[in-house]
């Protein structure tokens, strides 16, 4: 007997911003959790520490969603949380690295019989002691990953790790790849990185479900005409472990119909799972 499981992510470009109600057909992120079948959502990029979060989110804390939260520890920066409609059973923030313990950049729960991690990496700038953090950064959570990798093997317990990885793999995720060779993001030795972690047993979810076709992209720029042209970014990933990304049943890139639907620069990308 399995049970489906969705879970959500979703770069909130900033939590105040996300719940504001900008018109009367685009009210926020706030009714989107009224709408979405997910049991477990993500976010990244709160911009805001544990008190104002949860002001935040008190209409959806108040239906009965359970949060963690990271705070950032710099302030309007960072931030990620998640929500979950089961108990938290156990928060972990932080990667492991002493380094980023309080960046407000990983938080992983138990719940609902699974480990959730919300993570969002630096941005990155190539060339710069910004990168060289970046890649920090992600020497760490691959630490983690392994971990969760081999505690999968060992004792079944599946594992996702999910947010904005600010990573495009390959061409088809990055709509103007030409033009971001040399740039963070799309620099190869990111997606040689991403190539490594994922030759261990990690499952790209969405990618495994739309295979050898450009996007689906879940980010693009305020600017010009990037949502219109959809000239986006596919940097907001699922990372399941074998056996979970084997149970993938269905895959959702949730674009907006219209540009001015939009309350942040990604969109949410869900995943409902069955699980044992």
């Amino acid at each position: 007997m399995t049970r489906p499981l969705t879970v959500s992510t979703i770069n909130v470009n900033g939590i105040r911003a996300a719940v504001k109600e900008r018109s009367p057909e685009n009210r926020g992120l706030v009714p989107w959790f009224t709408d979405t079948a997910a049991d477990v959502v993500c976010l990244q990029e709160t911009r805001a520490d544990d008190e104002q979060l949860a002001d935040a989110l008190a209409p959806v804390l108040a239906r009965g969603w359970h949060l963690a939260s990271a705070a950032p520890h710099v302030k309007g920066r960072n931030g990620v949380a998640v929500l979950s409609r089961a108990p938290l059973d156990d928060i972990r923030i932080g990667c492991g690295a002493e380094e980023f313990a309080t960046h407000g950049r990983y938080i992983e729960v138990d719940t609902a019989g699974v480990t959730v991690a919300s993570v969002y990496f630096p941005t990155g700038e190539a060339e710069t002691d910004r990168q060289l953090e970046k890649e920090r950064f992600m020497a760490a959570v691959a630490d983690r990953m392994a971990v969760l990798l081999a505690q999968s093997a060992a004792t079944g317990r599946e594992s996702v790790l999910c947010g904005d990885w600010n990573i495009a793999h390959t061409e088809n995720d990055i709509k103007n790849w030409k033009g971001n060779i040399k740039k963070a993001g799309f620099l190869p030795q990111e997606r040689q990185w991403l190539t490594e972690l994922l030759a261990t047993g990690w499952v790209d979810v969405v990618r495994q479900a739309h295979p050898g076709v450009p996007g689906p992209y879940a980010w693009w720029s305020w600017r010009g005409k990037a949502f219109d042209n959809d000239a986006g970014w596919r940097i907001d990933y699922h990372l399941a472990t074998p056996g979970l990304g084997a149970r993938a049943a269905a895959v959702t890139t949730e674009r907006p119909a219209a540009y001015a639907l939009r309350w942040s620069d990604h969109c949410p990308v869900t995943v409902q799972y069955e699980i044992a």
